[in-house]
C-alpha cells in the first residue's frame, strides 16, 4: 500500500474537521501529532483536560477522541484518502489512543463522503424538542451506523425510557449534592464572569438551552448556581425519544469505537434533520450506569444516552485554534 505524502496544509485540513467533534463538557481532550515523513497522524489524549471527578476512568475523554478520529476519518474520505486506522499502538503509552495512515488508491467508502457536510452542522441542541416521532426508519439507519463502528444502538420501549429519565433525574441529585462536581462543571462553563476560563473551550452561556419550568428536563443545567441575564425558561418533551448506545465489554478499545459509533450516528442525524443532545449525567456514577441498560439487550455497557427529535438544532460551540491541538513531528 503506498503512503500519502502529508502537506502541512492538508493535515490542518482534516484536523480543522476532526475538532468538531463532541467532547466532555466541551473539553476538546485530544491532541494530534503528525509525522509527516511517514505520512501518519496520530490521535493522542491530554488527561489534563479529564475530569477527575466525573471521569475517573477516562472513558468519557476516550469517546471524545474517538469521535475526533472519526471525524479525521470522513475528511480524509471526502479528500480521496483511504485512512487506515491502528487503536492503542503504543502499549506502554496508554494516552496515544490511534495512529491513522492514508492511501489514494482505490475507491472510499461513500457514506463516510456523505457525512461530511454534517460535520460543520452538527451541534449539540439543549432546547425542548417536539412530540413529533421520528421515522422508524430513519432510527433503523441510525441502528446500522452504529453497527458499521462495531456498537449498538438500543431505541428503549416506554419502560426503560422511564427508567433511563429516573436515572437522570437521580443523577441530577446527586450532582446537586457533590462540591466537587459542581465545582468541576463550574470550570468548563463560560457566563463572562471574570476568571473563568478560555472562551475557545468549555460551554458557553448561549449554549446552555432555556431553564425548565418542571422536572422533565432531560437536559444537564449547566447555568445552576450562576445566573445567565436573559436565559429563558421552558418545558421539554415529556418522554424524550432516546437512543443508548453500547459495546459488549468496556475497555479503552471499545471506548475508543462506540466514540467512532457516537459520531457516525449523530452526524446520520444530523442529515436526516434530526436535532441530538447528549445525556451521559446517569453513566458518570458507577451505581446508576448499570441500571441504564436493558437487561435483555445484547449491550453489555452503555456509554451513551442519546435525545433525539425534531427541533432548533443549536449553535455551534467553540473550538481551540488547530495550532494548539496539533503538532508536526
Amino acid at each position: 500500500m503506498s503512503t500519502i505524502a502529508l502537506t502541512r496544509s492538508l493535515v490542518t485540513s482534516l484536523i480543522e474537521d476532526a475538532v468538531t467533534a463532541p467532547s466532555m463538557h466541551n473539553a476538546q481532550p485530544w491532541h494530534f501529532v503528525a509525522r509527516t515523513d511517514a505520512g501518519v497522524i496520530g490521535l493522542h489524549g491530554d488527561p489534563l483536560r479529564g475530569m477527575p471527578r466525573e471521569d475517573p476512568d477516562h472513558r468519557a475523554l476516550h469517546l471524545g477522541c474517538g469521535a475526533a478520529l472519526f471525524g479525521l476519518r470522513v475528511s480524509a474520505a471526502y479528500r480521496s484518502l483511504h485512512p487506515a486506522v491502528t487503536l492503542l499502538p503504543s502499549p506502554d503509552d496508554p494516552w496515544h489512543l490511534a495512529d491513522v495512515r492514508f492511501d489514494g488508491s482505490g475507491d472510499v467508502e461513500g457514506d463516510l463522503v456523505s457525512l461530511h457536510g454534517a460535520l460543520a452542522r452538527r451541534h449539540t441542541s439543549r432546547f425542548p424538542f417536539t412530540d413529533e416521532v421520528i421515522p422508524s426508519e430513519l432510527m433503523d439507519g441510525l441502528r446500522a451506523a452504529a453497527l458499521l463502528e462495531g456498537c449498538r444502538l438500543v431505541v428503549p420501549g416506554a419502560w426503560h425510557t422511564d427508567t433511563v429519565m429516573d436515572l437522570v433525574h437521580a443523577s441530577e441529585l446527586f450532582e446537586a449534592a457533590d462540591e466537587a462536581v459542581r465545582a468541576e462543571i463550574a470550570a468548563w462553563t463560560r457566563t463572562g464572569t471574570a476568571g473563568e476560563g478560555p472562551g475557545t473551550e468549555g460551554i458557553p452561556a448561549y449554549a446552555f438551552g432555556p431553564r425548565q419550568y418542571d422536572v422533565t428536563s432531560p437536559v444537564r443545567e449547566f447555568g445552576s448556581p450562576r445566573q445567565v441575564p436573559g436565559r429563558e425558561s421552558a418545558r421539554f418533551e415529556k418522554r424524550p425519544q432516546i437512543a443508548l448506545l453500547g459495546t459488549v465489554r468496556d475497555t479503552p478499545e471499545d471506548w475508543l469505537k462506540a466514540g467512532q459509533a457516537l459520531q457516525r450516528v449523530l452526524l446520520r442525524a444530523t442529515l436526516d434533520g434530526l436535532a441530538t443532545s447528549l445525556m451521559s449525567q446517569p453513566l458518570e456514577w458507577p451505581e446508576l450506569r448499570s441500571d441504564a441498560r436493558d437487561p435483555g439487550s445484547t449491550i453489555g455497557f452503555v456509554h451513551m444516552v442519546i435525545r433525539l427529535g425534531y427541533g432548533p438544532g443549536g449553535r455551534a460551540t467553540p473550538r481551540r485554534p488547530v495550532s494548539e491541538v496539533l503538532t508536526f513531528d
